[in-house]
């Protein structure tokens, strides 16, 4: 398609001339109703083939030296290239599952990918957003397979369950949930997410209260606007707990309950602290004893209950599948997606 390129600074920035001949092929593709996507995926074809760097974002498609068309390609949408055989792909690597101490299940990290995503995932989400969630997940499964080299099926980040286990939910939407998994699976084989050339984490929740979360130990994890969520049905929720029931979870009397102290806030407005009684807890142990969809609470103390109403649901660090899912139906490209919510990272793939 292209058969040759140049590139060319305006005083600002550099500008990449992809210069080609006008096929019958790409009459097509210009006259097609997905044309940005087609030429935007042959552009991006072309330079990883080519691994082409330039210091801009510009790109103008050249036919007989008359510019026909031109667009932007941010650096997010490149996918480094790593040569290291095809141990890594989708039905070479293998993943081993811990389910207990001493019992371990070994399967594809294709088979694995394909529990995770239906596990973790909510449902009628884009195709674009389940391939962010698939090159997220395939990053965890490389990062502690080379670290323990097994997965616990169950952990911070994720569960795991076989796929086959959601034929009876599924009934018969099964098929189609499957091969629509599997189309985001083979579609990012090979692709992982790295931060100073170390494998991230998978940080994903739900949704969260309009803005994801900072957090100090995790560099990549930055405070980034994601309004979609607001309009999310997961969006809010209202808990009345009986000082009964909050006696026993925090062995305090009703009268120490009543006395309860947030002491600290974090950025997006989420609790990092609370005290009851002469005790601190950590705004995610406080959630996780309560059972709450996220830290991001308003207490309403009441005379026979406390009230909580949660904003979000989970941490809100890294993406959100709400905002995600949005971006993807506004055309975003999954790549672009894992670099909106992840900063600083970068996306490689394993050849």
């Amino acid at each position: 398609m292209f058969y040759r390129y140049e590139i060319k600074n305006n005083g600002k920035e550099d500008a990449l001339y992809l210069y080609l001949t006008m096929t019958y092929e790409f009459s097509k593709d210009l006259d097609s109703d997905d044309e940005k996507s087609t030429i935007l995926e042959k552009t991006k074809e072309f330079i990883n083939n080519n691994s082409i760097n330039y210091n801009g974002s510009k790109v103008y498609l050249v036919v007989d030296g008359i510019i026909i068309k031109t667009f932007d390609i941010n650096k997010e949408y490149i996918v480094k290239d790593v040569s290291k055989g095809n141990k890594y792909l989708n039905d070479n690597f293998i993943i081993n599952i811990r389910y207990s101490k001493d019992k371990y299940e070994s399967m594809t990290l294709k088979n694995y990918l394909l529990g995770i995503i239906a596990t973790n995932k909510i449902k009628d989400l884009e195709l674009t957003t389940l391939k962010s969630l698939c090159v997220l997940y395939r990053t965890y499964a490389y990062k502690e397979m080379k670290k323990n080299n097994y997965i616990d099926s169950s952990n911070p980040y994720q569960i795991y369950k076989p796929i086959s286990y959601y034929k009876m939910f599924w009934l018969e939407n099964y098929q189609d949930n499957f091969n629509t998994i599997e189309k985001a699976i083979d579609d990012t084989d090979g692709e992982f997410v790295t931060y100073n050339n170390e494998y991230i984490y998978p940080f994903i929740h739900i949704c969260n209260n309009g803005y994801t979360s900072k957090n100090k130990d995790y560099e990549y994890l930055d405070k980034v606007s994601s309004l979609w969520d607001y309009a999310s049905p997961y969006y809010l929720e209202i808990k009345d707990y009986n000082y009964k029931e909050l006696e026993k979870i925090f062995n305090e009397n009703e009268t120490t309950i009543k006395k309860i102290n947030i002491t600290k806030i974090g950025e997006s407005n989420q609790i990092e602290e609370i005290k009851i009684g002469h005790k601190t807890y950590s705004g995610e142990h406080f959630r996780a004893l309560l059972n709450l969809k996220s830290s991001d609470v308003t207490l309403i103390i009441n005379p026979t209950f406390l009230r909580c109403i949660t904003k979000g649901w989970g941490n809100q660090y890294g993406l959100s599948q709400f905002g995600a899912n949005e971006i993807a139906k506004n055309g975003g490209n999954y790549l672009s997606i894992i670099k909106y919510y992840f900063k600083d990272v970068s996306i490689k793939k394993y050849k």
